[in-house]
């Protein structure tokens, strides 16, 4: 496996017995949308040129790499967790499990994770956390642009179900407009309920909910003493 950068991370096993696999997670960010992630083992043989960062490479860049990892790598597979573990989990955790699910959906089976960041998720082969990974070592490289296009496309599905929220612009990201949608529309299915945003705005929801039904009691009371007011005496008309 190439190392990208030599001199910031040296130390990768050299061993020919070792199936490395690189993984990255995508989506911790957003307010809305699952959280995934990738594994991708590398052939050797078939180098792919221009592997970074997925953050560091244009949407139209990430989209002409994905289709030539998943032709010339020699496993790679794509796993999620969803807005509800993220809730019921946090987001650290479900990250983890994408990751997790991720390395145990590979058709190969590695006998070692690199994980760009500087946690693993708890797995039942040897496991490295990477701190730049993404940017580092080729193989996370390529499941950072793995896990990253397949959450667009994700968010572009999602846009489509609920086009009120613009996900084909922000992906789900904090965005100003995505702030203004979700003020406007409250919160949707898919948004993340753990998030702060997300809570503020369905407390705000909740509240001007609760003040409009206590008008209309107030309202619909005054009207039925005016109302009462108008009857003959008996309560009659």
């Amino acid at each position: 496996m190439k190392n990208q950068h030599p001199g910031l991370f040296d130390d990768l096993p050299e061993s020919a017995d070792e199936i490395i696999c690189g993984v990255d997670e995508a989506g911790r960010g957003p307010l809305a949308g699952p959280v995934f992630a990738a594994a991708v083992i590398l052939d050797v043989s078939r180098p792919i040129v221009g592997l970074r960062d997925s953050k560091k490479l244009t949407e139209a860049k990430r989209d002409l790499l994905a289709p030539l990892i998943k032709a010339q790598a020699l496993a790679w597979a794509i796993a999620e967790a969803s807005e509800e573990e993220i809730d019921k989990l946090n987001i650290l955790q479900a990250s983890m499990l994408a990751m997790r699910r991720a390395v145990e959906a590979l058709k190969t089976v590695p006998t070692l994770a690199l994980i760009d960041g500087n946690r693993c998720p708890v797995m039942k082969i040897q496991s490295i956390a990477v701190i730049g990974g993404d940017d580092k070592v080729d193989a996370i490289s390529a499941a950072s642009i793995l896990a990253k296009t397949a959450r667009d496309a994700a968010l572009v599905a999602l846009h489509a179900k609920y086009p009120h929220y613009c996900f084909d612009q922000h992906k789900g990201y904090g965005t100003a407009l995505h702030l203004e949608r979700l003020r406007e529309h409250g919160a949707s299915p898919v948004h993340r309920r753990s998030f702060a945003p997300v809570r503020e705005v369905l407390e705000l929801h909740a509240l001007r909910n609760g003040v409009v039904v206590e008008t209309v009691k107030v309202v619909q009371t005054v009207q039925t003493a005016q109302t009462m007011d108008l009857l003959p005496a008996g309560g009659f008309a």
